[in-house]
């Protein structure tokens, strides 16, 4: 096992570039931090390409490292490497594994348009990963996937199913070649949720925080849905409306 004593080490300098897009899609690299997120990808055997540890972690038994490179920081350092307030003692960088022959077939789809809010995103594919779909797809002007915010708050779902960028409308397409319905979520032309029966195969669409899905998507929808306000509030946060649909739809 290695041990990184500086914070001006090249290694750590890379590590924090990787905060921003721009230099993790140029190394189509990410980084992780906290005992869960590392938890998952070691798991699911995600590209993770080395491995962080303050010298006090105790790591669980359970954790398999396998041929992964290991190297030990000071604290000091895993705080200068780290986006959070409070580093948690492990951290990872990971490779982007894109998916990048996903074939539409029967299944659960979930397409993102334009969801900028890092939290809800996380959260949404956190949903989508407990209800069971087959894929998401994030489409144009929706936050990035790998961004820190984003990971932490899919709880490890990122590794659980496939996650890709595509455009929305080529998808919705090919969703009408293959018979498979596509509900858009609007009030105008819509219908509330209950009025559809749970369905073996669909397509959702769940658009930005402030402006929904964007017209042209509704237009290409086989039915748009809403879910009935019933108090006074103005709408529903982008994530709980995922939820409530994503489940009322799989039955």
């Amino acid at each position: 096992m290695k041990r990184i004593e500086s914070a001006k080490n090249p290694k750590i300098k890379h590590i924090k570039r990787l905060h921003k897009r721009k230099q993790r899609e140029k190394d189509n690299q990410f980084f992780i931090e906290g005992p869960h997120l590392v938890e998952e990808a070691l798991h699911y055997e995600a590209a993770v390409q080395e491995v962080f540890l303050e010298e006090e972690f105790s790591v669980p038994s359970s954790w398999d490292f396998k041929d992964i490179p290991v190297t030990f920081v000071p604290e000091a350092v895993m705080k200068e490497m780290s986006a959070t307030e409070t580093p948690q003692g492990v951290a990872a960088v990971c490779n982007m594994t894109a998916v990048s022959n996903l074939t539409l077939e029967q299944g659960r789809y979930l397409f993102i348009d334009g969801i900028q809010d890092p939290g809800n995103l996380g959260t949404i594919i956190r949903t989508a990963d407990a209800a069971g779909l087959t894929a998401v797809i994030l489409g144009e002007g929706t936050v990035d996937l790998y961004n820190d915010k984003v990971l932490r708050s899919t709880q490890g779902s990122v590794f659980h199913l496939p996650i890709v960028r595509g455009d929305l409308e080529d998808w919705v397409e090919k969703c009408k070649k293959k018979n498979i319905p596509v509900f858009g979520t609007g009030i105008e032309m819509g219908t509330t949720h209950t009025a559809i029966e749970p369905q073996e195969t669909f397509a959702l669409l769940i658009g930005n925080e402030g402006s929904g899905v964007s017209e042209f998507l509704l237009a290409k929808s086989d039915q748009n849905l809403y879910i009935p306000i019933h108090g006074k509030a103005e709408s529903l946060n982008a994530a709980v409306a995922a939820g409530i649909l994503l489940y009322h739809l799989r039955g």
